[in-house]
């Protein structure tokens, strides 16, 4: 598509934050106004547009895609959002260990309990860690307490959440990424270490790098993401 329009800025009106095309609001992809509450977000919303060049890209529009998708999507879907999270957290990656004789499994143990043991003491809960592949589930009074605790989110929080976990196979880490401060890169690491492992045993497939690069990009989107509409 052509661009069609020549100016792109953040505005404010009694409803909140918006972006306006040539003084024109937009619309999300659902066909609703897309208000935002913070002004950093919506400034970021109008730089995605005004760095378009004289043919639109799609691929360039990761925060206008994650407010749709919040706005569109996350009020009626809730609930599908919330229990998908939760088998996240119920096969999380951070609690399936390599044997204890293997060398993988004390590297897992360095890199991913911190991560495990900040979160149980954040929200008063306990993850099972397992060695090998038979799974075992989290205390009934764990999944409890997630569940609550994703109930509360807004849905801006809801959906950067849904894509974090996603990327990362880990609903550890996604909550992790949602913390002030919050190291993008190394809970990328911590998501890819067994990859990693593998990459210094037989080397690493370009293909695979360029994937995880993109990746990588998305998963630090979304973290953005959450810091801006916090405003």
């Amino acid at each position: 598509m052509k661009r069609f329009y020549k100016e792109a800025t953040a505005q404010q009106s009694d409803l909140g934050h918006h972006v306006a095309l040539d003084g024109r609001p937009i619309k999300t992809q659902g066909g609703q106004l897309q208000l935002v509450a913070s002004a950093a977000l919506a400034q970021a919303l109008a730089d995605e547009w005004a760095e378009q060049g004289e043919t639109i890209d799609p691929a360039r529009f990761a925060f206008r895609d994650m407010v749709d998708y919040a706005l569109d999507v996350v009020p009626g879907t809730r609930a599908e959002i919330i229990e998908k999270l939760l088998r996240y957290a119920d096969t999380d990656t951070l609690c399936y260990r390599a044997h204890p004789d293997e060398p993988l499994w004390q590297r897992q143990r360095e890199v991913w309990d911190p991560l495990v043991e900040a979160l149980e003491r954040r929200e008063g809960i306990r993850f099972e860690r397992v060695s090998g592949i038979l799974a075992k589930s989290h205390p009934r009074e764990t999944m409890a307490r997630l569940e609550a605790r994703l109930a509360e989110m807004d849905d801006f929080t809801l959906a950067a959440l849904e894509q974090l976990t996603a990327l990362a196979a880990s609903l550890c880490i996604g909550l992790a990424a949602l913390e002030d401060g919050a190291d993008g890169e190394a809970l990328w690491a911590a998501a890819n270490l067994e990859e990693d492992w593998q990459i210094e045993q037989w080397g690493e497939d370009e293909e695979a790098a360029t994937r995880r690069a993109r990746r990588l990009g998305e998963f630090l989107k979304a973290i953005e993401f959450v810091r801006l509409a916090r405003g």
